[in-house]
């Protein structure tokens, strides 16, 4: 971590909430901007950050690529691949970028400026997945976090231990479909490529919304299995069959088709009993794609910031346990970052 000064001017000067995002005075561009600007640094492709317009996208290889298959020719005007760890020259900023082991291609962005070490970390989880580089913690003066499960009450279950709960549903009803909400982008890879460590190698069947990103993910070497479209299927062949579909899809018309389904969602938000019978879920299986309570805490703790700034999600109760802990910590007024699986 750079040696303190009291000479560095303070983060706050040159890093600054706009209403297109968060602005980075000294090199002139934005860290996920939420509108259309000139230049933009994206850290992973899920809507919510990668937002389409923009003059200039600087990203990691598996972003852009999510970005252009999203997103057509909104993906940037001009585009620039940064690799995990190269470090580039942007105006009087020096801009890294390092694994945030969130979905495909997730990256924190690293950005240094008159001696001043500033983390953003996009959004990030710290469990062992194979889909994605994993998260690496990098010490900085400081951290710009995110907060999506940042209450007490968050202690997201061991991943496999909610798969168990999914195939031993399957072996208990074989007579019925099986359909697991999930989203798109990370998600249903995760869950797949956890079925896959779990020894669970028939075929999984993909409603259509989710087949290019699975695509997409194989074409980087990340391993899938056999995947079959559900859509085109006949109904006897999805009987007693595990079929992923976005969360949308489990409770409409389309769901139909399937034999008496078990409804499953896959969400860390499955946590919260209200919501999974809200959206009329049988099977909740708590598995998330950001970091928990604990997590955040550690996390915290291993980046050794003295100075914590807190993005979206429950900010007032990290900053509530940072200032705890002597460090200096404040809520940031960024608004449009989704929820998990939104």
């Amino acid at each position: 971590m750079p040696a303190q000064s009291p000479a560095r001017p303070p983060a706050e000067r040159w890093m600054k909430v706009c209403p297109e995002g968060l602005y980075v005075e000294p090199g002139g561009f934005y860290v996920d901007p939420l509108r259309p600007v000139e230049r933009a640094v994206v850290t992973h492709g899920h809507s919510d950050h990668a937002r389409p317009g923009h003059a200039h996208v600087l990203a990691t290889a598996g972003t852009l690529a999510i970005m252009r298959q999203r997103l057509g020719e909104g993906a940037g005007a001009t585009t620039q691949t940064l690799d995990y760890g190269e470090a580039i020259r942007i105006g009087d900023v020096t801009v890294r970028l390092v694994p945030a082991g969130h979905v495909l291609g997730s990256a924190q962005v690293v950005l240094e400026h008159a001696g001043t070490r500033v983390v953003v970390s996009g959004d990030y989880k710290r469990r062992f997945d194979r889909t994605c580089a994993p998260f690496e913690p990098v010490p900085c003066d400081v951290f710009i976090t995110e907060a999506t499960f940042g209450l007490p009450v968050f202690r997201h279950p061991p991943d496999l231990g909610e798969i168990d709960k999914l195939l031993h549903s399957l072996s208990l009803f074989p007579e019925r479909s099986h359909v697991v909400g999930a989203y798109a982008l990370g998600k249903c890879q995760r869950v797949i490529s956890l079925l896959r460590a779990a020894g669970y190698d028939r075929p999984i069947y993909l409603h259509g919304a989710l087949e290019p990103i699975c695509t997409l993910y194989e074409g980087f070497g990340v391993p899938l299995g056999e995947l079959r479209p559900a859509t085109v299927a006949a109904k006897e062949e999805l009987k007693g069959a595990l079929v992923l579909a976005p969360p949308g899809a489990v409770a409409d018309r389309w769901a139909r088709r399937l034999t008496d389904p078990v409804v499953a969602m896959a969400s860390g938000w499955m946590r919260v009993r209200q919501r999974a019978r809200q959206r009329g879920v049988e099977l909740p299986l708590v598995i998330s794609d950001h970091a928990d309570w604990d997590e955040l805490v550690q996390t915290l703790d291993e980046v050794a910031a003295p100075e914590v700034w807190v993005t979206h999600g429950r900010e007032e109760a990290l900053v509530h346990h940072a200032t705890q802990r002597g460090i200096r910590a404040r809520a940031l007024a960024l608004v449009g970052f989704e929820e998990e699986g939104a």
